[in-house]
């Protein structure tokens, strides 16, 4: 998606952390968003997600460098402002929708792009960690490197509107915090119906009600953020969301193990983005259907 040139972006709404040494708390790594260590390593490491809230968050010496994002033609030319740019979008976006859904919103507490390694509230977390939500400091963690990740290992097309995607699908997380889905669910369940897969098809689906929404969402002073979306980007963003499959990645290793699912099929996942894109934040209730129509 292309941003207004002159629409006003907050960068306030994220952090940069610079390259220094990262020290990390007591607690085990929560990945709750795109987690992509267990394909990295050969481990499922999936069962650490039912470790929410645990105590002692990451601590962190990396230094905080300051973003001057301003417009959006900032947002246009460079990779981070277009973090900031999704980032303003989407709290404005969820400040007026959460309300719709019963949820008293607050923004993230945070949203961090760091590269390499950093500290965080769920433990210590890396590059391979991919991008995640942390419930226990409601952060967002990213890497941009991410994104040369999703194209050059996973085949995703690329293009902004699929790096917004993944913004847009951690925001989604957060909804969920607020909502206290992540709270309830069971993190240690697997396959294709199970809660995992429907916790990570409702943030999809929140991720295309956002982009459903996006070209009428406007800054403080009533200029919309974004050009209307385009039927090239959004299969853009589908395609991201198809890379990112479990049958997709496992299929990468040669087997498909359905039972061992945590975020759904590529074709449950570009189903759902597209049910929020046509239908809205109301229609994403993965958890109210049943297993056959995820």
């Amino acid at each position: 998606m292309t941003f207004n040139r002159g629409s006003r972006i907050d960068s306030g709404k994220v952090s940069k952390r610079g390259r220094n040494a990262a020290i990390g708390g007591g607690s085990a790594v929560v990945v709750v968003g795109l987690v992509l260590l267990s394909q990295l390593v050969g481990v499922d490491l999936s069962g650490f997600a039912g470790l929410l809230g645990g105590g002692g968050g990451g601590q962190s010496s990396q230094s905080e460098e300051a973003l001057d994002c301003r417009t959006g033609e900032d947002a246009n030319e460079n990779v981070e402002c277009l973090m900031v740019g999704a980032a303003t979008s989407l709290d404005v976006y969820w400040a007026e929708e959460a309300p719709k859904l019963g949820l008293s919103y607050r923004s993230p507490t945070d949203f961090v792009l760091f590269p390499q390694s950093t500290g965080t509230g769920c433990g210590q977390a890396s590059s391979a960690t991919g991008p995640f939500y942390c419930p226990s400091d409601e952060t967002i963690y990213l890497d941009t490197s991410f994104f040369d990740e999703l194209r050059s290992r996973f085949g995703a097309s690329g293009g902004t509107l699929s790096e917004m995607y993944v913004v847009a699908h951690e925001w989604g997380h957060h909804i969920q915090q607020l909502s206290g889905v992540l709270g309830s669910i069971d993190h240690s369940d697997t396959g294709p119906d199970s809660d995992s897969v429907r916790t990570e098809l409702q943030a999809d689906c929140f991720a295309g009600a956002w982009v459903g929404a996006a070209s009428t969402i406007e800054d403080e002073n009533g200029v919309v953020f974004l050009e209307p979306v385009t039927q090239a980007q959004i299969a853009d963003a589908l395609s991201a969301a198809s890379a990112i499959g479990d049958d997709r990645i496992q299929a990468q290793s040669g087997s498909v193990n359905p039972e061992s699912w945590t975020h759904g099929s590529s074709e449950s996942r570009q189903r759902w983005f597209e049910t929020g894109l046509a239908s809205g934040a109301g229609a994403c209730d993965t958890f109210a259907v049943a297993g056959s129509e995820l």
